[in-house]
Parts: structure tokens; C-alpha cells; sequence
């Protein structure tokens, strides 16, 4: 497999996926040999931290990493704590911004969202890649340039913040850089607002950024190679090689960008027992994901319920071990900030009469690089007009709308981010 290989991917959905699953398992299984056996080292090694996981949760121990923004603005973080969130794939960042703050955010968000009438503006959700809400108003808002959202993104503080998260990754491997940890891309997303008395199915675990791509797409191919190779002890989560050059199936679900975290920013005091935000927190679970379709018991044309146009599903069916380490957030303060690996398999707990608001808006980790140089430039004139930005449904509400961000408010931080200097 060469560089050719990767650039020729067609992002067109092929006709008959089933009969290109089946093609690749024949393929992948002469590649790795002993399927079971490189199975067998892979799930012994999920084991026992799936094992540690349930230890600190009887411990009443926290899962997550929990670091204070003041330590990684001063450069004082620990590499204890380096360790383990490397270990862990996930992190609360306390104090991320002010609490008063972020509250200001919240109330101005709501201020222009009715302001310019989206309540009878909204049409419903756009796409299903998740299913469809039940509600008439919903928990996510298909709004973008909000100056709430704007001003967080291209704060001073989340520059920080995504500048460590970037450091934690290997950008350097395979003879290349594959990109800039201390220059993030904007990579604009939406807000979640969901009241006091909610009742919420959740979302069901998954991970975003490819499902079948993670099978099929030649640059996932050499992502894992260590893992498809059969030598999982050489296998890095960490190392960014290849991870630049994914594209993925055309779609309203799409990802055009590299994110190295999904994030997101708390608008509202969350108890943890109010349908929040679990992650199985072993990066390379993923390992145990992608082989766990070659074992014999699966059918061929299955890849244990990944479908096109879908978020990639983890179940009790395929997957009762990584179930077992499903581990929610703690609770937070309105200002803290949530990150999850990349890979990290996540879900939304179910809720019923929730207690207070859970409000957040999604700011990720999307380090410079010719992918997300590329997506900046889509996102600059979505943003000049007003538009949804490419990845996500056209739904264009806030093209004429009042008080939007507008170009002439970025200062140097989202300017660089959309490529403007």
C-alpha cells in the first residue's frame, strides 16, 4: 500500500458495501495470520484495564483525569497526569473559563436564538445520524456563529488548552510532520441546551471520525498498520501518522477535519447523575473494535453493526468487555471543558426529570495541517455568509439573522484559524 493508494480513495459510498467488507475480511485475515491469537493479546491487554477502570470506580475514585487550567497555563502539569491521561484518552479541565463567564455565554446564546425567531424558523432535525429527536425544539442547536461561541473559540484560553491537548500526540513520525500542535483550525460546531424536567434517551456508544473508512479507507489501513500487521505491541494511539490523510465517505455526517480531541465547553453546572457524558476511557480499544469483526462468529458481510451514513456502534451483542468500562464524567462547573481522544468509544447517558440545565457548546482539538488548512478555507466563507459549514446538514438559519459574529470582530487567534493570516 503506497501514498497512491491513499490519495485515489474514492469518498463516493461504493455500490455494494457488503461485497467490499467481505473482500476486505478475506484480505485482513491472510495479512494477520493468527486472527485469534492477535485477538487473544489484544483483549487480554483490554482486560486489565477495563479491570484497573472498575477498581477506581469501587475506590469512589474518579476515572477521568481531572487537570486545573491554571496548571497548563503555567506549564506546571505533572507527568503523572500526563501519563494518565494518556492512559485514559480523556480529561475535565477544571476552571477552563470563568464560571461567570460562561454563564454570560449561555444567557447571550439564548438571547439571540430567540431574538431571531428560531423557534418558528426550525424545520427539524436535518440528518439521522444519531436518530431523530422526539422533541419539537431541540437539544442540539444547528447554530454556529453566535458571538458566544465565536468568542470562545478564539479565546486566548481555549488556544491554551488546545495547544496541550495537541502536545500530547506524536506529530512527528514516519519522517514527517504531520502538524502544528500549537495552531489550532476552527472547526466550528453546535450547542446542546437541555432544560430542567428533560426526559432524554441519550446516545448509544459509538465513535465519530469513520466508521466503515476505519476498515476500508487505505491512510485508516496505515493508522493501524501495527494492529492489521498483527503486532499490537507496537500499536500507538498517540501517533498521528496517517491520521491527516483520511478522507471519508461523502455525507451530511461526515468529518472533512483531523481532530485529535472532541470537546466541549459546559454553559451550565452538570451533576454527573444527570445524563451526561461517559467515554471508555482505553484509546486503544479501538484495536479490539476494528479485529473484533474478523472472528469467526460474525457474519461476513457484518462489521458488528457499522452501517453507511452511521457514527460507529459499540454494543453488549460485539462488544460486552469495552461495556463494562463505560465511565461517566464527574460533575462540573459552568467554564470546565470535557476532551476525548479522538478514537475514544463515548455515549450520552439516559436521562428522565432532569435536575437543572445541561448546556455545553462542542469545541474540539483540530491541529494546523494541509487537511484542516483545506476545511478553514470551506469554514471562512460559511462563516463570511452566514452558512452551516461543510459536515453539517445546509440548513443556513443564521444567514440573515441580527447580531451575528461578523468578520470584522476576529482578532489574531481566529484569524489564524480560518487562514486569514
Amino acid at each position: 500500500m503506497n501514498d497512491a493508494d491513499v490519495e485515489s480513495f474514492a469518498t463516493t459510498m461504493p455500490d455494494d458495501v457488503e461485497a467490499h467488507i467481505r473482500t476486505m475480511k478475506k484480505t485482513m485475515r491472510e495479512r494477520i495470520g493468527d486472527v485469534d491469537a492477535v485477538f487473544e493479546s489484544v483483549r487480554e491487554f483490554i482486560e486489565k484495564e477495563v479491570a484497573d477502570i472498575e477498581a477506581t470506580r469501587t475506590r469512589g475514585e474518579e476515572v477521568w483525569p481531572i487537570i486545573d487550567f491554571a496548571d497548563i497555563a503555567a506549564g506546571r502539569v505533572s507527568e503523572d497526569q500526563i501519563q494518565h491521561l494518556h492512559r485514559r484518552g480523556c480529561a475535565v479541565i477544571r476552571g477552563h473559563f470563568p464560571r461567570d463567564r460562561a454563564l454570560d455565554w449561555d444567557r447571550r446564546l439564548v438571547e439571540y436564538v430567540e431574538a431571531n425567531g428560531f423557534d418558528n424558523q426550525y424545520r427539524g432535525p436535518a440528518d439521522d445520524f444519531f436518530g431523530s429527536l422526539s422533541a419539537s425544539r431541540p437539544e442540539i442547536f444547528p447554530i454556529y456563529w453566535s458571538h458566544s461561541q465565536m468568542e470562545a473559540r478564539q479565546d486566548e484560553r481555549m488556544a491554551t488548552v488546545q495547544a496541550f491537548m495537541n502536545s500530547l500526540w506524536k506529530n512527528e513520525s514516519e519522517g514527517r510532520r504531520w502538524f502544528d500542535p500549537a495552531q489550532d483550525t476552527l472547526y466550528p460546531d453546535r450547542v446542546r441546551r437541555r432544560p430542567p424536567g428533560t426526559n432524554s434517551g441519550g446516545l448509544g456508544p459509538h465513535t465519530d471520525s469513520g466508521a466503515l473508512e476505519r476498515w476500508l479507507h487505505p491512510a485508516y489501513q496505515k493508522v493501524f498498520r501495527h494492529v492489521f500487521d498483527g503486532h499490537f505491541e507496537q500499536y500507538d494511539p498517540w501517533d498521528a501518522a496517517w491520521r491527516t490523510e483520511v478522507n471519508e465517505y461523502e455525507s451530511s455526517t461526515m468529518c472533512s477535519a483531523f481532530r485529535t480531541f472532541q470537546g466541549w465547553t459546559a454553559l451550565s453546572d452538570m451533576r454527573r447523575d444527570q445524563g451526561v457524558l461517559h467515554t471508555v476511557p482505553i484509546p486503544a480499544a479501538m484495536a479490539y473494535v476494528l479485529l473484533r469483526p474478523l472472528l469467526d462468529d460474525v457474519p461476513e458481510e457484518s462489521l458488528c453493526g457499522t452501517a453507511p451514513h452511521r457514527a460507529l456502534p459499540i454494543n453488549e451483542e460485539w462488544h460486552p468487555l469495552l461495556m463494562r468500562a463505560l465511565s461517566g464524567i464527574p460533575d462540573l462547573s459552568a467554564g470546565d471543558s470535557v476532551w476525548w481522544h479522538c478514537d475514544l468509544i463515548h455515549a450520552v447517558a439516559p436521562v428522565e426529570d432532569q435536575q437543572g440545565w445541561g448546556n455545553v457548546m462542542y469545541i474540539p482539538a483540530a491541529p494546523m495541517c494541509d487537511r484542516n488548512a483545506r476545511y478553514a478555507e470551506r469554514v471562512r466563507a460559511a462563516f463570511e455568509r452566514g452558512e452551516s459549514p461543510g459536515d453539517f446538514p445546509e440548513e443556513h438559519y443564521e444567514m440573515n439573522w441580527r447580531d451575528r459574529f461578523t468578520p470584522d470582530e476576529l482578532n489574531g487567534i481566529g484569524r489564524r484559524a480560518l487562514g486569514i493570516e
